[in-house]
């Protein structure tokens, strides 16, 4: 059974946004962390790694415009800035002046853009398999998977079948909320919470080369963000090269790269290992927080 949490929305620029949220009405010392999915998932995927931090703070995971619970754009604006603002719309509304952001792949685009252009609210950034330049091989690979999603399944067991995985079998079983989270119920089946305006991107990349623009320096943005960074890879990540590792250090001093075992999902393949590396984090950020409070 998922982690008990609380699921709620708030609005950003007209827009329901969707979230989860952990540890919420109990007393807790630690800064808050709001949680940022990435493009081939969303805030369910999260429950479990949120958990792992909310003992000893409040802890939220949230949907994207677009994507999971959250409402979709009527004018497909999905650009770095609307995104990112989204997140300073979930920190308003849960009254958090001040939080740690962590965002996964697509995710920390937008928590590095609300982290650089918000300073005084973040007091530190996390990103998962996360850096603006992403690996050739990887990001064929997620082109490909978008694109070929279909755009509606027969069932639930249609698109665990799509994705790989035997609905009857054991492993199934224990998949199946997932996907039921996953999908949502339309005319003719079922189709995935998320707006097809990101498969077809990539379907255009595919068929013409076209590359969806952001109108953002993202290098340019992570070495403005002036709180601390943890920045985690994958070891096996196809999305985050090992080589890029030296230039996303030198981008920002603040920086502190940690290599974890599993691919570009960390939180999927290593959860203990993620909620280590990142709790060992909170704790420093915890212990300077306390530091800079001003006294009586």
């Amino acid at each position: 059974m998922p982690a008990p949490h609380r699921v709620d929305k708030c609005s950003s620029g007209g827009l329901e946004i969707a979230y989860r949220h952990f540890g919420a009405g109990v007393p807790v010392p630690g800064l808050p962390v709001l949680i940022v999915h990435g493009l081939s998932y969303f805030s369910y995927d999260w429950i479990d790694v949120s958990a792992g931090f909310a003992s000893g703070r409040p802890v939220v995971a949230m949907d994207m415009r677009g994507f999971g619970d959250s409402a979709r754009s009527p004018t497909a604006d999905y650009s770095v800035p609307s995104m990112a603002q989204d997140i300073v719309a979930v920190l308003d509304h849960l009254g958090w002046a001040r939080a740690v952001l962590m965002g996964h792949s697509m995710g920390g685009r937008s928590t590095s853009f609300a982290a650089a252009r918000n300073p005084a609210r973040v007091a530190g950034l996390v990103l998962v398999d996360y850096t603006p330049e992403n690996a050739p091989g990887g990001s064929q690979r997620v082109a490909k998977t978008v694109a070929g999603v279909p755009d509606r399944f027969e069932s639930v067991d249609a698109a665990m079948q799509y994705f790989s995985v035997d609905p009857h079998s054991p492993s199934g079983a224990a998949k199946r909320e997932r996907f039921e989270a996953y999908l949502r119920k339309v005319d003719g089946g079922y189709e995935i919470k998320r707006d097809p305006h990101f498969a077809n991107q990539f379907r255009r990349l595919l068929e013409t080369g076209e590359r969806p623009k952001l109108g953002v320096d993202m290098w340019q943005v992570v070495g403005e963000v002036a709180c601390p960074i943890l920045a985690l890879r994958g070891q096996q990540s196809d999305m985050f090269a090992a080589e890029t590792m030296p230039k996303l250090a030198a981008a920002n001093p603040r920086v502190v790269l940690v290599e974890l075992d599993g691919g570009h999902n960390i939180a999927g393949d290593n959860p203990a290992g993620l909620v280590a590396a990142v709790r060992k984090f909170l704790a420093s950020l915890d212990s300077t927080e306390k530091r800079h409070e001003p006294t009586a």
